[in-house]
């Protein structure tokens, strides 16, 4: 079938058309709302009063989020968790790729799969499993810790001291297999030959494994580690839902993220909110430059 001439495109116009559904759609849900957040973060605005309400108030908000000790201290706890739940990941991550590519060949998928379970299970799900094994009086994690060790129970998710370190045990379990599964892909790349000549020289397991393995990883290391960083400043998910969206107790658990939803939802400072998130991203880009400066340092 033949389109009439006057419904034909030319072939300088076709890929314009074809790619404006998803411009249209980047630029309404997603240029739009970063740029309005922007337009906000100079403004005093309270949503129930109306867009009319607005009134430009030039750097009062950025001024009020640096003097605001509750944003220091959801920086600091997501620096925290940010390190506790990240460094573990790629510190297991790496010697548990080697291990399964070495050692699994007809199960690799089943076992790799495995892994990647929980990066892809419900939040929710999680949030209620961790609520459930982490409870004071019946939860699996205080049973098995009197069992081993005789130890008194342990108010994970109601003591201040305990809230960061149950929330970052949970995002380690959960993003642990998608960088096992970034590194096994790394793996799958390199040169048998490489190993091959190794052993020929001598070469054990570990030494091929800091000669060759882990100089091969760099730039998934790289990949993998950028990603962690900005995902562990914006961590939000986890810790919202075990701590009731108040941060647990102290506000132990309130990250960057959790805070400046409350800042707009719950205090409707829609303003501040705005003005402390892009702080949060200048941060983000300062962190991730500086991680890319120790990569190439090294290179």
């Amino acid at each position: 079938m033949k389109w009439p001439a006057a419904l034909r495109l030319s072939p300088q116009l076709t890929p314009y058309v074809l790619l404006s559904p998803f411009v249209g759609l980047f630029l309404v849900f997603g240029m739009f709302p970063l740029a309005f957040s922007l337009y906000l973060a100079f403004q005093s605005w309270e949503p129930t009063a109306g867009l009319s309400a607005m009134h430009f108030v030039a750097l009062d908000n950025f001024a009020f989020a640096l003097q605001d000790e509750w944003f220091w201290k959801s920086l600091k706890n997501t620096a925290w968790l940010a390190v506790a739940s990240g460094v573990p990941q790629h510190l297991v991550a790496i010697p548990l790729a080697v291990f399964i590519h070495t050692s699994f060949k007809r199960w690799r998928n089943a076992v790799v799969g495995a892994y990647f379970l929980p990066y892809i299970t419900s939040t929710v799900a999680i949030a209620i499993m961790f609520s459930s094994l982490f409870s004071t009086d019946y939860g699996l994690v205080n049973q098995g810790l009197i069992a081993l060790f005789g130890a008194a129970p342990i108010d994970w998710l109601g003591a201040p001291e305990n809230i960061k370190p149950a929330i970052a045990m949970i995002v380690f379990w959960r993003y642990v297999g998608f960088n096992v599964v970034l590194y096994l892909a790394a793996l799958q790349t390199i040169p048998g030959d490489l190993y091959e000549a190794a052993t020929m020289d001598g070469a054990g397991r570990l030494q091929q494994f800091f000669h060759i393995t882990l100089p091969s990883l760099k730039p998934m290391i790289f990949f993998g580690v950028t990603l962690s960083v900005i995902g562990g400043l914006q961590l939000f998910e986890e810790p919202f839902i075990l701590t009731g969206g108040r941060g647990g107790s102290d506000q132990s658990g309130m990250t960057t993220a959790i805070y400046l939803y409350r800042m707009a939802f719950d205090f409707n400072d829609f303003g501040a909110a705005s003005a402390m998130s892009w702080l949060l991203f200048v941060v983000v880009v300062v962190l991730t430059w500086l991680t890319n400066r120790a990569f190439k340092s090294k290179s």
